[in-house]
């Protein structure tokens, strides 16, 4: 008896399925594009449209590579992914790796003790901190425009460094300026920390 019972309710069940049931047909039918779709879908005309597909895929095909390559060589994939890969294994800001492998090549100048080693210390430590600012997009014919653009949120002893710069000049211009080895310690103390503050902003 159960087995009958069971039997029944489940014919019900597929009949009131039948009826409420959704087809592509009653949906076609109710949007009033059952023969167009008819129409379209046919082999004759899906053999017509056959080039045209091909011409699709064919432009498919290509925009989408150029779209790669251009993704590829651009530098939003190095900005974008690959420095936050690189800033999450090495917990460094991106970039400073290869400033601090050129920092430690002007800082060689400076051990050896010598005024003519440790002036061109501070000249390429000066000229390090421009090409930085240039890179990072800030504008300035001179040095202190440069600076100034940079302003305080960069460089907040943004003063100090022109006055810096001042003693470059005095380096490259004066012959007989002299400068103490503690003193260009300082000033390449100070460059140092500005150039790693302006490549990370």
């Amino acid at each position: 008896m159960r087995k009958i019972k069971y039997w029944r309710l489940l014919e019900k069940w597929k009949k009131c399925y039948n009826n409420t049931m959704i087809t592509w047909d009653s949906i076609y039918n109710l949007l009033g594009i059952k023969n167009f779709i008819y129409f379209i879908t046919s082999p004759g005309v899906q053999d017509m449209l056959f080039p045209m597909k091909l011409v699709f895929v064919a432009f498919a095909v290509f925009f989408f590579c150029a779209v790669m390559y251009f993704y590829i060589n651009s530098s939003y994939v190095q900005y974008q992914f690959l420095q936050d890969i690189v800033e999450f294994f090495s917990w460094q800001p991106y970039g400073i790796r290869e400033i601090n492998k050129r920092w430690k090549k002007i800082m060689t100048k400076v051990d050896s003790g010598a005024e003519s080693d440790y002036n061109l210390a501070i000249i390429e430590a000066d000229d390090f901190l421009q090409q930085i600012l240039d890179e990072k997009g800030y504008e300035g014919k001179t040095f202190e425009e440069l600076i100034n653009n940079a302003g305080r949120n960069i460089l907040p002893n943004f003063q100090e460094i022109l006055g810096f710069h001042n003693v470059r000049n005095s380096i490259v211009h004066n012959p007989n300026y002299k400068l103490e080895l503690e003193e260009a310690k300082k000033i390449l103390s100070v460059l140092e920390k500005a150039i790693k503050n302006a490549s990370i902003r």
